[in-house]
Protein backbone atom coordinates (compact mmCIF):
# COMPACT_ATOMS: atom_id res chain seq x y z
CA UNK A 1 0.00 0.00 0.00
CA UNK A 2 2.81 2.40 0.86
CA UNK A 3 4.39 1.73 -2.53
CA UNK A 4 1.12 2.32 -4.34
CA UNK A 5 0.71 5.63 -2.54
CA UNK A 6 4.24 6.68 -3.42
CA UNK A 7 3.81 5.86 -7.11
CA UNK A 8 0.66 7.99 -7.26
CA UNK A 9 2.89 11.03 -6.78
CA UNK A 10 4.52 10.26 -10.14
CA UNK A 11 1.88 10.27 -12.86
CA UNK A 12 2.69 8.29 -16.03
CA UNK A 13 4.43 10.13 -18.85
CA UNK A 14 3.53 9.13 -22.40
CA UNK A 15 6.07 8.30 -25.09
CA UNK A 16 4.80 11.30 -27.04
CA UNK A 17 5.62 13.59 -24.11
CA UNK A 18 9.16 12.15 -23.87
CA UNK A 19 9.67 12.60 -27.61
CA UNK A 20 8.46 16.19 -27.44
CA UNK A 21 10.92 16.93 -24.63
CA UNK A 22 13.76 15.37 -26.64
CA UNK A 23 12.84 17.40 -29.72
CA UNK A 24 12.97 20.62 -27.68
CA UNK A 25 16.42 19.72 -26.30
CA UNK A 26 17.77 18.80 -29.74
CA UNK A 27 16.87 22.28 -31.07
CA UNK A 28 16.54 21.06 -34.62
CA UNK A 29 19.51 18.66 -34.62
CA UNK A 30 19.09 15.35 -36.45
CA UNK A 31 17.50 12.84 -34.04
CA UNK A 32 18.99 9.75 -35.68
CA UNK A 33 22.53 11.13 -35.88
CA UNK A 34 22.52 12.37 -32.31
CA UNK A 35 20.69 9.64 -30.46
CA UNK A 36 20.49 6.43 -32.50
CA UNK A 37 23.39 4.01 -32.14
CA UNK A 38 23.87 1.53 -34.98
CA UNK A 39 25.63 -1.61 -33.76
CA UNK A 40 27.76 -4.14 -35.61
CA UNK A 41 24.89 -6.61 -35.20
CA UNK A 42 22.71 -4.39 -37.39
CA UNK A 43 20.51 -3.06 -34.59
CA UNK A 44 19.56 0.61 -34.31
CA UNK A 45 19.58 1.19 -30.55
CA UNK A 46 17.18 3.85 -29.35
CA UNK A 47 18.03 6.35 -26.59
CA UNK A 48 15.46 4.82 -24.23
CA UNK A 49 13.10 1.85 -24.01
CA UNK A 50 9.65 1.53 -22.47
CA UNK A 51 7.17 -1.19 -21.67
CA UNK A 52 5.66 -1.10 -25.16
CA UNK A 53 9.04 -2.06 -26.64
CA UNK A 54 8.86 -5.51 -25.03
CA UNK A 55 5.09 -5.99 -25.15
CA UNK A 56 4.35 -9.59 -26.02
CA UNK A 57 7.93 -10.84 -25.95
CA UNK A 58 7.29 -13.21 -23.06
CA UNK A 59 4.57 -15.02 -24.98
CA UNK A 60 5.82 -14.67 -28.55
CA UNK A 61 9.46 -15.48 -27.78
CA UNK A 62 9.61 -17.96 -24.88
CA UNK A 63 13.08 -18.97 -26.07
CA UNK A 64 14.39 -15.66 -24.68
CA UNK A 65 13.55 -16.50 -21.09
CA UNK A 66 16.15 -17.62 -18.60
CA UNK A 67 15.43 -21.34 -18.38
CA UNK A 68 17.86 -22.15 -15.61
CA UNK A 69 16.40 -23.28 -12.29
CA UNK A 70 19.21 -21.77 -10.22
CA UNK A 71 18.03 -20.16 -6.98
CA UNK A 72 20.73 -17.48 -7.10
CA UNK A 73 23.16 -15.87 -9.50
CA UNK A 74 26.19 -17.55 -7.97
CA UNK A 75 29.02 -18.79 -10.14
CA UNK A 76 32.34 -20.53 -9.62
CA UNK A 77 35.60 -18.60 -9.82
CA UNK A 78 37.77 -20.55 -12.25
CA UNK A 79 41.52 -19.94 -12.23
CA UNK A 80 43.77 -21.24 -14.99
CA UNK A 81 47.03 -22.94 -14.08
CA UNK A 82 49.70 -23.13 -16.78
CA UNK A 83 52.48 -25.71 -16.54
CA UNK A 84 53.77 -29.04 -17.73
CA UNK A 85 54.67 -30.84 -14.49
CA UNK A 86 51.72 -32.49 -12.67
CA UNK A 87 53.19 -32.14 -9.17
CA UNK A 88 54.11 -28.47 -9.56
CA UNK A 89 50.77 -27.68 -11.22
CA UNK A 90 48.94 -29.38 -8.37
CA UNK A 91 50.85 -27.23 -5.88
CA UNK A 92 49.90 -24.09 -7.82
CA UNK A 93 46.26 -25.23 -7.97
CA UNK A 94 46.06 -25.76 -4.21
CA UNK A 95 47.59 -22.34 -3.68
CA UNK A 96 44.97 -20.82 -6.01
CA UNK A 97 42.18 -22.53 -4.06
CA UNK A 98 43.59 -21.13 -0.82
CA UNK A 99 43.47 -17.69 -2.45
CA UNK A 100 39.78 -17.95 -3.33
CA UNK A 101 39.55 -19.95 -6.56
CA UNK A 102 36.56 -22.32 -6.63
CA UNK A 103 37.43 -24.19 -9.80
CA UNK A 104 40.77 -25.00 -11.45
CA UNK A 105 41.57 -25.15 -15.17
CA UNK A 106 44.81 -26.91 -16.10
CA UNK A 107 46.46 -25.70 -19.30
CA UNK A 108 49.49 -27.12 -21.09
CA UNK A 109 49.78 -30.14 -18.82
CA UNK A 110 50.37 -33.41 -20.62
CA UNK A 111 49.01 -36.28 -18.52
CA UNK A 112 50.42 -39.55 -19.83
CA UNK A 113 49.20 -42.12 -17.34
CA UNK A 114 47.03 -42.73 -14.29
CA UNK A 115 49.82 -41.93 -11.84
CA UNK A 116 50.41 -38.54 -13.46
CA UNK A 117 46.69 -37.82 -13.26
CA UNK A 118 46.64 -38.83 -9.60
CA UNK A 119 49.51 -36.46 -8.84
CA UNK A 120 47.75 -33.63 -10.62
CA UNK A 121 44.43 -34.11 -8.83
CA UNK A 122 45.78 -34.86 -5.36
CA UNK A 123 43.87 -33.05 -2.58
CA UNK A 124 41.44 -31.51 -5.09
CA UNK A 125 38.54 -33.95 -4.65
CA UNK A 126 36.09 -31.23 -3.60
CA UNK A 127 37.19 -28.76 -6.30
CA UNK A 128 35.76 -28.89 -9.85
CA UNK A 129 38.59 -29.29 -12.36
CA UNK A 130 38.72 -28.45 -16.06
CA UNK A 131 41.35 -29.61 -18.55
CA UNK A 132 41.77 -26.92 -21.22
CA UNK A 133 43.48 -29.33 -23.61
CA UNK A 134 42.33 -32.94 -23.79
CA UNK A 135 42.82 -35.94 -26.05
CA UNK A 136 41.49 -39.47 -26.24
CA UNK A 137 44.05 -40.75 -23.72
CA UNK A 138 43.04 -38.18 -21.10
CA UNK A 139 39.33 -38.87 -21.62
CA UNK A 140 39.87 -42.58 -21.07
CA UNK A 141 42.03 -41.95 -17.99
CA UNK A 142 39.33 -39.72 -16.51
CA UNK A 143 36.58 -42.26 -17.17
CA UNK A 144 38.67 -44.98 -15.55
CA UNK A 145 39.54 -42.84 -12.53
CA UNK A 146 35.99 -41.65 -11.88
CA UNK A 147 34.64 -45.16 -12.21
CA UNK A 148 36.97 -46.25 -9.40
CA UNK A 149 36.87 -43.06 -7.31
CA UNK A 150 33.50 -41.30 -7.71
CA UNK A 151 33.50 -37.66 -6.70
CA UNK A 152 30.88 -35.01 -6.19
CA UNK A 153 33.02 -32.35 -7.86
CA UNK A 154 32.67 -32.24 -11.64
CA UNK A 155 35.60 -32.77 -13.99
CA UNK A 156 35.34 -31.27 -17.46
CA UNK A 157 37.55 -30.97 -20.51
CA UNK A 158 37.93 -28.68 -23.51
CA UNK A 159 37.75 -31.56 -26.01
CA UNK A 160 35.77 -30.55 -29.11
CA UNK A 161 33.36 -33.44 -29.77
CA UNK A 162 33.02 -32.54 -33.46
CA UNK A 163 36.62 -33.55 -34.10
CA UNK A 164 35.83 -37.24 -33.55
CA UNK A 165 32.13 -38.04 -33.39
CA UNK A 166 32.52 -41.79 -33.03
CA UNK A 167 34.79 -41.27 -30.04
CA UNK A 168 32.34 -38.70 -28.68
CA UNK A 169 29.47 -41.23 -28.81
CA UNK A 170 31.61 -43.84 -27.06
CA UNK A 171 32.61 -41.36 -24.33
CA UNK A 172 29.03 -40.19 -23.73
CA UNK A 173 27.91 -43.78 -23.17
CA UNK A 174 30.80 -44.55 -20.80
CA UNK A 175 31.20 -41.24 -18.95
CA UNK A 176 30.30 -41.18 -15.22
CA UNK A 177 27.91 -38.46 -14.06
CA UNK A 178 30.75 -36.35 -12.66
CA UNK A 179 32.49 -36.10 -16.05
CA UNK A 180 31.56 -33.38 -18.55
CA UNK A 181 33.81 -34.51 -21.38
CA UNK A 182 33.23 -31.92 -24.08
CA UNK A 183 33.21 -28.16 -24.70
CA UNK A 184 31.66 -26.21 -27.55
CA UNK A 185 34.07 -23.29 -27.93
CA UNK A 186 32.04 -20.15 -28.58
CA UNK A 187 34.95 -18.00 -27.40
CA UNK A 188 36.81 -18.79 -30.61
CA UNK A 189 34.16 -16.93 -32.59
CA UNK A 190 34.32 -13.80 -30.43
CA UNK A 191 38.10 -13.71 -30.70
CA UNK A 192 37.86 -14.16 -34.48
CA UNK A 193 35.65 -11.11 -34.89
CA UNK A 194 32.10 -12.43 -34.56
CA UNK A 195 29.24 -10.20 -33.52
CA UNK A 196 27.09 -11.26 -30.57
CA UNK A 197 24.48 -12.64 -32.97
CA UNK A 198 27.09 -14.65 -34.88
CA UNK A 199 28.60 -16.00 -31.66
CA UNK A 200 25.22 -17.29 -30.53
CA UNK A 201 24.26 -18.60 -33.96
CA UNK A 202 27.56 -20.39 -34.66
CA UNK A 203 27.83 -21.89 -31.17
CA UNK A 204 24.26 -23.11 -31.28
CA UNK A 205 24.80 -24.53 -34.77
CA UNK A 206 27.86 -26.49 -33.62
CA UNK A 207 25.93 -27.86 -30.64
CA UNK A 208 22.92 -28.80 -32.76
CA UNK A 209 25.27 -30.61 -35.15
CA UNK A 210 26.59 -32.57 -32.19
CA UNK A 211 23.11 -33.52 -30.97
CA UNK A 212 22.07 -34.65 -34.44
CA UNK A 213 25.15 -36.83 -34.79
CA UNK A 214 24.66 -38.35 -31.34
CA UNK A 215 21.02 -39.06 -32.11
CA UNK A 216 22.04 -40.80 -35.36
CA UNK A 217 24.35 -43.00 -33.24
CA UNK A 218 21.49 -43.91 -30.88
CA UNK A 219 22.85 -41.84 -27.98
CA UNK A 220 20.11 -40.49 -25.71
CA UNK A 221 19.66 -36.75 -26.17
CA UNK A 222 19.58 -36.11 -22.43
CA UNK A 223 22.96 -37.82 -22.04
CA UNK A 224 24.41 -36.03 -25.06
CA UNK A 225 23.28 -32.57 -23.90
CA UNK A 226 24.57 -33.23 -20.39
CA UNK A 227 28.01 -34.08 -21.78
CA UNK A 228 28.83 -30.59 -23.05
CA UNK A 229 29.79 -27.26 -21.60
CA UNK A 230 29.68 -24.02 -23.54
CA UNK A 231 32.53 -21.54 -23.39
CA UNK A 232 32.03 -17.87 -24.32
CA UNK A 233 34.41 -14.93 -24.35
CA UNK A 234 32.89 -11.76 -22.92
CA UNK A 235 33.75 -8.58 -24.78
CA UNK A 236 33.45 -4.89 -24.00
CA UNK A 237 29.87 -4.23 -25.18
CA UNK A 238 28.43 -4.59 -21.68
CA UNK A 239 24.67 -4.97 -22.20
CA UNK A 240 25.03 -6.98 -25.40
CA UNK A 241 27.29 -9.46 -23.58
CA UNK A 242 24.73 -9.91 -20.81
CA UNK A 243 21.98 -10.37 -23.38
CA UNK A 244 24.13 -12.81 -25.37
CA UNK A 245 24.32 -15.32 -22.53
CA UNK A 246 20.65 -14.88 -21.63
CA UNK A 247 19.62 -15.41 -25.25
CA UNK A 248 21.79 -18.49 -25.64
CA UNK A 249 20.27 -20.18 -22.59
CA UNK A 250 16.81 -19.88 -24.06
CA UNK A 251 17.89 -21.02 -27.51
CA UNK A 252 19.71 -24.07 -26.17
CA UNK A 253 16.66 -25.08 -24.16
CA UNK A 254 14.54 -24.82 -27.27
CA UNK A 255 17.05 -26.80 -29.34
CA UNK A 256 17.28 -29.64 -26.81
CA UNK A 257 13.52 -29.88 -26.46
CA UNK A 258 13.17 -29.97 -30.27
CA UNK A 259 15.33 -33.14 -30.20
CA UNK A 260 13.07 -34.65 -27.55
CA UNK A 261 15.23 -33.80 -24.56
CA UNK A 262 13.84 -32.83 -21.17
CA UNK A 263 13.60 -29.36 -19.73
CA UNK A 264 16.27 -30.29 -17.17
CA UNK A 265 18.78 -31.42 -19.81
CA UNK A 266 18.20 -28.19 -21.74
CA UNK A 267 19.77 -26.08 -19.01
CA UNK A 268 23.00 -24.83 -20.55
CA UNK A 269 26.22 -25.09 -18.60
CA UNK A 270 28.13 -21.91 -19.51
CA UNK A 271 31.70 -20.93 -18.78
CA UNK A 272 32.66 -17.32 -19.53
CA UNK A 273 36.14 -15.90 -19.88
CA UNK A 274 37.24 -12.33 -20.34
CA UNK A 275 38.04 -11.54 -23.95
CA UNK A 276 41.64 -11.67 -25.09
CA UNK A 277 40.97 -9.71 -28.29
CA UNK A 278 40.63 -6.32 -26.56
CA UNK A 279 43.55 -6.50 -24.12
CA UNK A 280 46.51 -4.16 -24.61
CA UNK A 281 50.26 -4.18 -23.97
CA UNK A 282 50.44 -0.42 -23.38
CA UNK A 283 48.62 1.11 -20.43
CA UNK A 284 48.03 -2.49 -19.32
CA UNK A 285 46.24 -1.58 -16.12
CA UNK A 286 43.30 -0.61 -18.33
CA UNK A 287 42.99 -4.37 -18.79
CA UNK A 288 41.95 -4.58 -15.14
CA UNK A 289 38.98 -2.31 -15.82
CA UNK A 290 38.13 -4.20 -19.00
CA UNK A 291 38.29 -7.53 -17.19
CA UNK A 292 36.13 -6.25 -14.33
CA UNK A 293 33.28 -5.03 -16.54
CA UNK A 294 33.47 -8.22 -18.60
CA UNK A 295 33.26 -10.35 -15.46
CA UNK A 296 30.26 -8.30 -14.34
CA UNK A 297 28.54 -8.91 -17.68
CA UNK A 298 29.23 -12.64 -17.42
CA UNK A 299 27.82 -12.80 -13.89
CA UNK A 300 24.72 -10.77 -14.76
CA UNK A 301 24.24 -12.89 -17.88
CA UNK A 302 24.11 -16.06 -15.79
CA UNK A 303 27.46 -17.79 -16.38
CA UNK A 304 28.05 -20.89 -14.24
CA UNK A 305 31.79 -20.28 -14.02
CA UNK A 306 34.02 -17.35 -14.95
CA UNK A 307 37.70 -16.87 -15.67
CA UNK A 308 39.22 -13.41 -15.44
CA UNK A 309 42.57 -13.44 -17.21
CA UNK A 310 45.44 -11.63 -15.44
CA UNK A 311 45.87 -8.14 -16.88
CA UNK A 312 49.41 -8.90 -18.11
CA UNK A 313 48.63 -12.27 -19.73
CA UNK A 314 48.57 -10.73 -23.23
CA UNK A 315 52.27 -9.89 -23.16
CA UNK A 316 54.00 -12.03 -20.51
CA UNK A 317 53.61 -15.02 -18.24
CA UNK A 318 51.40 -13.70 -15.43
CA UNK A 319 53.09 -13.27 -12.08
CA UNK A 320 51.63 -14.09 -8.68
CA UNK A 321 50.39 -10.53 -8.10
CA UNK A 322 48.48 -10.30 -11.38
CA UNK A 323 46.96 -13.76 -10.88
CA UNK A 324 45.84 -12.84 -7.39
CA UNK A 325 44.37 -9.57 -8.64
CA UNK A 326 42.38 -11.46 -11.29
CA UNK A 327 40.94 -13.80 -8.68
CA UNK A 328 40.22 -10.96 -6.27
CA UNK A 329 38.25 -9.18 -8.97
CA UNK A 330 35.67 -11.95 -8.85
CA UNK A 331 35.76 -12.21 -5.06
CA UNK A 332 34.92 -8.50 -4.86
CA UNK A 333 32.09 -8.87 -7.36
CA UNK A 334 30.67 -11.71 -5.29
CA UNK A 335 31.21 -10.59 -1.73
CA UNK A 336 31.32 -6.80 -1.96
CA UNK A 337 29.12 -6.03 -4.98
CA UNK A 338 26.95 -9.09 -4.13
CA UNK A 339 26.26 -9.88 -7.79
CA UNK A 340 25.70 -13.54 -6.89
CA UNK A 341 22.56 -12.88 -4.84
CA UNK A 342 20.00 -12.77 -7.68
CA UNK A 343 19.56 -15.40 -10.40
CA UNK A 344 18.59 -13.04 -13.23
CA UNK A 345 19.02 -9.41 -12.15
CA UNK A 346 18.38 -8.13 -15.69
CA UNK A 347 14.86 -9.55 -15.82
CA UNK A 348 12.35 -6.79 -16.47
CA UNK A 349 14.83 -4.28 -17.82
CA UNK A 350 13.15 -3.01 -20.99
CA UNK A 351 16.45 -2.47 -22.80
CA UNK A 352 18.01 -5.77 -21.74
CA UNK A 353 14.88 -7.79 -22.50
CA UNK A 354 14.71 -6.15 -25.93
CA UNK A 355 18.36 -6.96 -26.63
CA UNK A 356 17.93 -10.54 -25.43
CA UNK A 357 14.98 -11.03 -27.74
CA UNK A 358 16.84 -9.47 -30.68
CA UNK A 359 19.97 -11.61 -30.24
CA UNK A 360 17.87 -14.74 -29.73
CA UNK A 361 15.77 -14.15 -32.85
CA UNK A 362 18.73 -13.24 -35.05
CA UNK A 363 20.92 -15.98 -33.56
CA UNK A 364 18.24 -18.57 -34.32
CA UNK A 365 18.06 -17.30 -37.90
CA UNK A 366 21.83 -17.57 -38.17
CA UNK A 367 21.70 -21.17 -36.97
CA UNK A 368 18.94 -21.96 -39.48
CA UNK A 369 21.00 -20.50 -42.33
CA UNK A 370 23.95 -22.70 -41.40
CA UNK A 371 21.64 -25.69 -41.12
CA UNK A 372 20.30 -24.95 -44.62
CA UNK A 373 23.90 -24.90 -45.87
CA UNK A 374 24.42 -28.44 -44.61
CA UNK A 375 25.17 -27.91 -40.94
CA UNK A 376 28.04 -26.45 -38.97
CA UNK A 377 30.75 -28.91 -39.95
CA UNK A 378 29.99 -28.60 -43.66
CA UNK A 379 29.75 -24.80 -43.43
CA UNK A 380 33.14 -24.71 -41.72
CA UNK A 381 34.68 -27.13 -44.21
CA UNK A 382 33.33 -25.04 -47.11
CA UNK A 383 34.76 -21.86 -45.59
CA UNK A 384 31.39 -20.22 -44.95
CA UNK A 385 32.02 -19.68 -41.23
CA UNK A 386 35.50 -18.31 -41.91
CA UNK A 387 34.22 -15.85 -44.55
CA UNK A 388 31.59 -14.46 -42.21
CA UNK A 389 34.14 -14.10 -39.41
CA UNK A 390 36.69 -12.47 -41.73
CA UNK A 391 34.12 -9.88 -42.79
CA UNK A 392 33.16 -9.07 -39.20
CA UNK A 393 36.78 -8.99 -38.06
CA UNK A 394 37.75 -6.62 -40.87
CA UNK A 395 35.03 -4.21 -39.79
CA UNK A 396 36.20 -4.31 -36.18
CA UNK A 397 39.86 -3.89 -37.06
CA UNK A 398 39.03 -0.99 -39.37
CA UNK A 399 37.23 0.74 -36.50
CA UNK A 400 40.29 0.27 -34.27
CA UNK A 401 42.79 1.36 -36.94
CA UNK A 402 40.80 4.50 -37.72
CA UNK A 403 40.33 5.18 -33.99
CA UNK A 404 36.56 5.13 -34.24
CA UNK A 405 36.84 2.43 -31.58
CA UNK A 406 39.02 3.82 -28.81
CA UNK A 407 41.52 1.83 -26.78
CA UNK A 408 42.71 4.26 -24.15
CA UNK A 409 46.46 4.31 -23.84
CA UNK A 410 47.07 2.61 -27.18
CA UNK A 411 45.28 4.12 -30.18
CA UNK A 412 44.20 7.19 -28.27
CA UNK A 413 45.45 9.13 -25.22
CA UNK A 414 48.74 7.25 -25.38
CA UNK A 415 51.56 8.10 -22.99
CA UNK A 416 54.64 8.37 -25.26
CA UNK A 417 56.99 8.05 -22.29
CA UNK A 418 55.64 4.57 -21.43
CA UNK A 419 57.97 1.76 -22.44
CA UNK A 420 57.07 -1.90 -22.93
CA UNK A 421 60.01 -3.42 -24.75
CA UNK A 422 61.70 -4.76 -21.62
CA UNK A 423 58.58 -6.41 -20.16
CA UNK A 424 57.10 -8.33 -23.09
CA UNK A 425 57.39 -11.92 -24.26
CA UNK A 426 57.00 -11.61 -28.02
CA UNK A 427 55.47 -15.08 -28.38
CA UNK A 428 52.51 -14.07 -26.21
CA UNK A 429 51.78 -10.80 -27.99
CA UNK A 430 50.29 -12.09 -31.21
CA UNK A 431 48.53 -15.21 -29.97
CA UNK A 432 45.63 -14.91 -30.13
CA UNK A 433 45.02 -12.03 -32.53
CA UNK A 434 44.33 -8.78 -30.70
CA UNK A 435 42.71 -5.53 -31.73
CA UNK A 436 45.60 -3.18 -30.98
CA UNK A 437 48.49 -5.25 -32.31
CA UNK A 438 49.22 -2.87 -35.23
CA UNK A 439 49.51 0.12 -32.89
CA UNK A 440 51.67 -1.84 -30.48
CA UNK A 441 54.00 -2.83 -33.29
CA UNK A 442 54.41 0.87 -34.17
CA UNK A 443 55.31 1.74 -30.59
CA UNK A 444 57.72 -1.18 -30.21
CA UNK A 445 59.43 -0.24 -33.48
CA UNK A 446 60.10 3.24 -32.07
CA UNK A 447 61.32 1.73 -28.80
CA UNK A 448 63.76 -0.56 -30.59
CA UNK A 449 65.06 2.39 -32.61
CA UNK A 450 65.56 4.43 -29.45
CA UNK A 451 67.37 1.55 -27.74
CA UNK A 452 69.72 1.17 -30.72
CA UNK A 453 70.40 4.89 -31.34
CA UNK A 454 69.82 6.26 -27.83
CA UNK A 455 67.48 8.81 -29.36
CA UNK A 456 63.72 9.05 -30.04
CA UNK A 457 62.63 11.24 -32.99
CA UNK A 458 61.19 14.52 -31.72
CA UNK A 459 57.93 15.94 -33.06
CA UNK A 460 57.42 19.65 -32.41
CA UNK A 461 53.82 20.83 -32.22
CA UNK A 462 54.13 24.47 -33.24
CA UNK A 463 51.12 26.44 -32.03
CA UNK A 464 50.49 29.71 -33.85
CA UNK A 465 47.71 32.25 -34.33
CA UNK A 466 44.06 31.57 -33.56
CA UNK A 467 43.86 30.60 -29.88
CA UNK A 468 40.98 28.13 -30.13
CA UNK A 469 42.13 26.35 -33.28
CA UNK A 470 45.80 26.09 -32.35
CA UNK A 471 44.97 24.48 -29.03
CA UNK A 472 42.47 22.02 -30.51
CA UNK A 473 44.79 20.96 -33.32
CA UNK A 474 47.80 20.70 -31.05
CA UNK A 475 45.85 18.37 -28.78
CA UNK A 476 44.75 16.27 -31.75
CA UNK A 477 48.27 16.06 -33.19
CA UNK A 478 49.80 15.17 -29.82
CA UNK A 479 47.30 12.33 -29.43
CA UNK A 480 47.96 11.21 -33.02
CA UNK A 481 51.77 11.05 -32.93
CA UNK A 482 51.96 9.70 -29.37
CA UNK A 483 50.42 6.47 -30.66
CA UNK A 484 53.75 5.72 -32.37
CA UNK A 485 55.85 6.58 -29.33
CA UNK A 486 57.47 9.74 -30.72
CA UNK A 487 58.95 12.31 -28.37
CA UNK A 488 56.30 15.05 -28.37
CA UNK A 489 57.05 18.71 -27.64
CA UNK A 490 54.56 21.58 -27.70
CA UNK A 491 55.55 25.23 -28.05
CA UNK A 492 53.71 28.46 -28.84
CA UNK A 493 55.25 30.84 -31.40
CA UNK A 494 54.70 34.39 -32.57
CA UNK A 495 57.12 34.36 -35.53
CA UNK A 496 58.21 31.87 -38.16
CA UNK A 497 61.91 32.41 -37.50
CA UNK A 498 61.40 31.19 -33.93
CA UNK A 499 60.00 27.92 -35.29
CA UNK A 500 62.88 27.56 -37.73
CA UNK A 501 65.39 27.89 -34.90
CA UNK A 502 63.94 24.99 -32.90
CA UNK A 503 65.58 21.58 -32.88
CA UNK A 504 63.06 18.97 -34.08
CA UNK A 505 62.87 16.04 -36.46
CA UNK A 506 59.35 16.93 -37.55
CA UNK A 507 57.39 20.19 -37.25
CA UNK A 508 53.60 20.05 -37.05
CA UNK A 509 51.92 23.41 -37.63
CA UNK A 510 48.88 23.89 -35.40
CA UNK A 511 46.72 26.86 -36.36
CA UNK A 512 43.57 27.75 -38.29
CA UNK A 513 43.11 26.91 -41.98
CA UNK A 514 43.15 30.59 -42.93
CA UNK A 515 46.58 31.14 -41.39
CA UNK A 516 48.47 28.17 -42.82
CA UNK A 517 49.32 29.59 -46.26
CA UNK A 518 50.96 32.76 -44.91
CA UNK A 519 52.77 30.81 -42.19
CA UNK A 520 54.17 28.23 -44.63
CA UNK A 521 55.28 30.93 -47.06
CA UNK A 522 57.26 32.56 -44.28
CA UNK A 523 58.58 29.41 -42.58
CA UNK A 524 60.25 27.52 -45.43
CA UNK A 525 62.68 30.32 -46.42
CA UNK A 526 63.65 30.61 -42.72
CA UNK A 527 64.40 26.87 -42.58
CA UNK A 528 66.43 27.03 -45.80
CA UNK A 529 68.40 29.99 -44.51
CA UNK A 530 69.46 27.88 -41.54
CA UNK A 531 70.33 24.94 -43.77
CA UNK A 532 67.53 22.78 -42.38
CA UNK A 533 65.40 20.26 -44.25
CA UNK A 534 63.06 19.52 -41.36
CA UNK A 535 59.80 18.17 -42.80
CA UNK A 536 56.67 20.17 -42.01
CA UNK A 537 53.22 18.68 -41.48
CA UNK A 538 49.95 20.56 -41.07
CA UNK A 539 47.35 19.60 -38.47
CA UNK A 540 44.12 19.86 -40.42
CA UNK A 541 42.79 19.38 -43.93
CA UNK A 542 42.54 22.90 -45.43
CA UNK A 543 40.99 23.60 -48.83
CA UNK A 544 44.30 24.85 -50.28
CA UNK A 545 46.16 21.59 -49.60
CA UNK A 546 47.64 21.39 -53.12
CA UNK A 547 49.11 24.89 -52.89
CA UNK A 548 50.51 24.13 -49.45
CA UNK A 549 52.18 20.96 -50.76
CA UNK A 550 53.66 22.98 -53.59
CA UNK A 551 55.12 25.41 -51.04
CA UNK A 552 56.86 22.56 -49.21
CA UNK A 553 54.34 21.05 -46.76
CA UNK A 554 55.04 17.32 -46.56
CA UNK A 555 51.77 15.97 -45.18
CA UNK A 556 48.46 16.63 -43.42
CA UNK A 557 47.13 15.05 -40.25
CA UNK A 558 43.37 15.12 -39.67
CA UNK A 559 40.35 13.05 -38.68
CA UNK A 560 40.15 11.27 -42.05
CA UNK A 561 43.82 10.29 -42.04
CA UNK A 562 44.80 6.61 -41.89
CA UNK A 563 46.65 6.69 -38.54
CA UNK A 564 48.51 3.37 -38.84
CA UNK A 565 49.61 3.99 -42.41
CA UNK A 566 50.60 7.61 -41.82
CA UNK A 567 52.52 6.87 -38.62
CA UNK A 568 54.37 3.98 -40.28
CA UNK A 569 55.24 6.30 -43.18
CA UNK A 570 56.71 8.92 -40.85
CA UNK A 571 58.63 6.33 -38.90
CA UNK A 572 60.41 5.40 -42.12
CA UNK A 573 60.96 9.04 -43.07
CA UNK A 574 62.55 9.67 -39.68
CA UNK A 575 64.83 6.65 -39.88
CA UNK A 576 62.85 4.13 -37.84
CA UNK A 577 62.96 0.70 -39.45
CA UNK A 578 62.05 -2.81 -38.35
Amino acid sequence: MATDSLLQEFPPVSTEAWEAAIARDLKGADYAKKLIWKTEEGLAVKPYYRAEDIAGLEHSRPLCQMRDARASGDWRIREEIEGDEPEESNRAARQAVAGGAEQIAFSGIGVKDASGLALLLANLREIPVHFVEADELLLRLLIERLAKQPTAAAISTGFDPLTNLDLAAEVVRAAPAALIPFTIHGEEFEESGATAVEEVGFTLSAAVDFLAEMQSRNVEIDHASASIEFSFAIGANFFFQIAKLRAFRGLWAQAVESFGGTHQSGQARIHACTSRWNKTVYDPHMNILRGTTEAMAAALGGANSITVAPFDACYKTPDEASRRLACNTQILLKQEAMLSRVADPGAGSYYLEFLTDFIAREGWKCMQQIDAAGGFRKARADGLIQRVLAHSLAAKESAVASRRRVFTGTNSYANPSEKALDRIEVSRMSSPRRATLLYEQLRLRTERHAAATRRTPRVLLAEFGDVKMRSARSTFAANFFACAGFDIGTQRFDRADEMAACDADLIVLCSSDAEYAALATELFPRLQARGRTTPVVIAGNPDGADQLRASGVADFVHLRSNPVGLLAKWQLRLGIKD
